[in-house]
Order: C-alpha cells, then structure tokens, then sequence
C-alpha cells in the first residue's frame, strides 16, 4: 500500500469534494476508508494499492473533473 497527499487548486464548493471522493473511491485499489478530502485545505489523502492503481490514474480522475493537482506526495503506507 502506498500513502498519497495530493494539493489541489482551491475548492469552492461542497460538491467539489464529493465530486472527488467519488471519482477518486471508484478507481481499483482505492482503500475507501482512508480517503479524505479536506475542503478547507484542498487536500486529498488517500491509501492505494500501487499493483492496482497508480498516483498518475488518481491525478488523472481528479483532473478530468477540471481540477488542477497542484502536488502529489506519496510514501509507503
């Protein structure tokens, strides 16, 4: 498993983050209950499995909902 911090653009409505959580919880690998995102400080964190989905596949279902992924960090988890 794998620890990911991404910052995005700021968000600016309550649907921003429930657009994400859901894009994001729908991806294989996802451990939904690790995933959190923090409108306040337009973050999301998140735990994946990295034989299952990517850092580049999250990024990308972030950004096809037309938010801009300022920076990702990841780790071991």
């Amino acid at each position: 498993m794998q620890k990911a911090n991404i910052q995005l653009e700021t968000l600016t409505c309550p649907s921003c983050l429930q657009k994400i959580e859901n894009a994001v919880g729908g991806l294989r690998g996802i451990d939904k209950d690790s995933l959190k995102v923090m409108f306040n400080a337009s973050r999301v964190k998140v735990n994946f499995n990295d034989e299952e989905s990517s850092i580049e596949e999250i990024e990308k279902a972030i950004q096809n909902l037309g938010y801009e992924v300022k920076k990702s960090r990841v780790k071991a988890a």
